[in-house]
């Protein structure tokens, strides 16, 4: 099978509310089609998620992982069929459904590339697909605690089409999210006597005019800006248009960068408000420039493979190394000690749409640029 059909089969499982039967066919697919030693393990399993894939070859030191996630955001209901499916169709050079971006394309590229590779000496060859990357990165953070520690990733999600369209950069910083809380506690009184009481809701507005004068957090990684954000994004407080509210919470959506954070606790210096972290998700950098123009280098030789085959290619111009704005599952691995670029398919504006979306010779690109770094690089 080439990396479309794959791409294709793997794409029409559906896998937003329980992701067993797309790990079940990475599973046998790598059974099938190589000799390596495959394992199952049961994260997310109080969820039903169906547990990560993870296969290895070469009998190397260093180790160079290719990492994906077989679970997908809820689709549309354009791209689901009558009985359950996911609708999946090729047409002008891409293949379309949900899924196919982010990233059971890359997912397929990475299996070809394993299948194919004969890994460089010294460097033993790791295959992962994790699940509950969409909820958190269930799966990385399982496989993580429990001894997962490649010395090198490179994760398949979207690059391409950020230094020009169509071109398959190598990202080598991208944000986290942090997303949190404010609730800010006051004291009921009937809104007549507003003096009898204290106003939540002005307690909340004066910890967002706190969160509104925050600088935004911002480093540099291999010579690459990286700027985060803070923006209060959901407000809700109140019970009746005749009541002093007592309660008030607000939503505050960080983007953060590598080794920095807004000072959120900033807040709590007005009185009744607690801050909280719902959610954290890592950025992740670079640590290792060798490493990253390794990557770059494959990029570049891949692309050019595929302009000078004959055949139409999308790109014009040079991979770059770039920074990629969304958390992904190389921030857990990053944090973890392990030295991750992110490099795949997926263009900026397909993922998580009704109009999903990949270019098939793209997938072909990722499949060259994956195989070829794992037939180079050495560490």
């Amino acid at each position: 099978m080439e990396v479309a059909d794959v791409a294709r089969e793997l794409a029409s499982i559906p896998s937003h509310d329980c992701e067993e039967a797309a790990g079940d066919f990475v599973e046998e697919w790598l059974r099938e089609h190589t000799d390596a030693s495959v394992t199952r393990d049961d994260a997310g399993a109080d969820e039903g998620r169906g547990g990560n894939v993870v296969t290895r070859k070469g009998t190397g030191e260093t180790s160079l992982a290719l990492v994906g996630h077989h679970d997908v955001v809820p689709p549309d209901e354009s791209q689901v069929t009558d009985d359950g499916g996911y609708v999946v169709r090729a047409s002008d050079g891409r293949l379309r459904g949900r899924g196919t971006a982010d990233m059971k394309g890359a997912v397929a590229a990475a299996l070809c590339a394993f299948r194919d590779a004969d890994p460089a000496e010294d460097l033993e060859l790791v295959f992962a697909s994790f699940v509950g990357e969409e909820v958190g990165g269930v799966g990385a953070r399982a496989a993580i605690d429990r001894g997962f520690a490649p010395d090198y990733a490179v994760v398949g999600e979207g690059s391409t089409g950020y230094s020009a369209p169509g071109v398959t950069d190598v990202a080598v910083a991208h944000k986290g999210r942090r997303g949190s809380t404010l609730v800010a506690e006051g004291r009921a009184a009937h809104a007549s006597e507003p003096e009898s009481g204290a106003n939540a809701v002005y307690r909340a507005t004066d910890a967002v005019d706190v969160v509104r004068d925050l600088e935004f957090p911002e480093t540099a990684v291999m010579g690459h800006q990286v700027s985060g954000s803070v923006a209060v994004t959901e407000i809700e407080g109140g019970s009746a248009w005749n009541v002093i509210p007592e309660r008030c919470e607000v939503t505050v959506d960080e983007r953060t960068v590598p080794g920095e954070r807004a000072p959120l606790e900033h807040t709590e210096a007005v009185e009744g408000v607690t801050w909280t972290v719902d959610q954290d998700l890592p950025p992740m950098s670079c640590d290792d420039p060798e490493f990253a123009d390794a990557v770059l280098a494959a990029a570049r030789d891949a692309q050019a493979a595929g302009d000078s085959d004959g055949a139409e290619t999308p790109g014009d111009g040079a991979p770059e190394h770039v920074v990629k704005p969304h958390a992904t599952d190389a921030g857990w691995l990053a944090a973890a000690g392990t030295t991750c670029v992110v490099c795949g398919p997926a263009e900026p504006g397909e993922a998580h749409t009704a109009s999903e979306s990949v270019s098939i010779a793209v997938l072909e690109r990722c499949y060259g640029i994956y195989r070829g770094l794992a037939e180079s690089w050495t560490g």
